[in-house]
């Protein structure tokens, strides 16, 4: 277990080891910008729109669209890591990506320290509370 690993699990209960493994994942699939590329891609830009701007409440996404705009290889990827189905993903993904892609994207900009980064800027977010807001 790494120090990461060790440091969220030791202040946060199970969302943190939720939002750790989609951190990891997002990083595995090319980095929060290739992740925004690939929602905006497979038909998601509105709602992508809505978790980044600061103007407007976050829409929500279903797990079907994620895993249509994702690919469902990647979407089972995540599933594995975390031992649960490809269609449990796609669910925890629709309730945690939003939160994550807003709390990184306070100025109607992602932060640039999460195309840096992703990690510590998702360790910051975690240890501020913001993605538990």
């Amino acid at each position: 277990m790494g120090l990461f690993d060790e440091v969220v699990g030791s202040f946060l209960n199970g969302d943190a080891g939720k939002y750790q493994a989609i951190l990891n994942w997002v990083n595995e699939q090319g980095g929060i910008q290739a992740l925004l590329q690939k929602l905006q891609n497979g038909g998601l830009g509105d709602i992508l729109s809505s978790w980044i701007s600061n103007q407007h409440s976050n829409q929500p996404v279903s797990g079907d669209q994620l895993e249509s705009a994702l690919g469902t290889p990647a979407v089972s990827d995540l599933g594995q890591k975390l031992g649960i189905d490809t269609g449990s993903a796609s669910t925890m993904l629709a309730e945690y990506l939003p939160k994550i892609i807003d709390a990184l994207s306070p100025q109607g900009e992602v932060d640039p320290k999460a195309h840096n980064d992703l990690l510590s800027a998702g360790m910051d977010l975690l240890k501020s509370g913001k993605l538990f807001g």
